[in-house]
């Protein structure tokens, strides 16, 4: 928790600088037709990328397996979506990064061990 304060800050600070840089560099108009495309193509992206992850979690448990990776790539897909509707284009390529599935590959090991981690420390009960 102590990294998300400045993840606040400096993640906006840093979107603002891009903006600007990118406004002055090749124009207001395309810059914000770029924000507005990314935000459209991002929400259709991520909800093609939803359905197929919720596609594979019913499948998933309809066949009695452990639904790990597929919760793991609903929630990737969900803060991606969420990262690509927000304007700037440093949350564009993360959300982008989030929805893809080789990208999804690379991140899924740190995200359980995170997981793991939280629950050696009892902060994750699972019942």
């Amino acid at each position: 928790m102590k990294w998300l304060l400045p993840l606040f800050i400096l993640v906006p600070a840093a979107e603002i600088m891009i903006l600007l840089y990118s406004g002055n560099t090749i124009g207001i108009m395309p810059t914000l037709l770029l924000i507005l495309v990314s935000g459209i193509g991002g929400a259709y992206l991520a909800k093609r990328q939803g359905f197929k992850a919720l596609a594979d979690l019913k499948n998933r448990m309809g066949t009695m397996e452990a639904p790990g990776n597929a919760v793991i790539d609903g929630v990737c897909i969900f803060f991606g979506a969420i990262l690509l509707i927000m304007p700037g284009f440093i949350t564009d390529i993360a959300g982008l990064l989030l929805l893809f599935k080789g990208p999804r590959k690379i991140i899924r090991p740190f995200i359980i061990g995170w997981i793991y981690k939280k629950m050696k420390q009892g902060r994750i009960v699972i019942r």
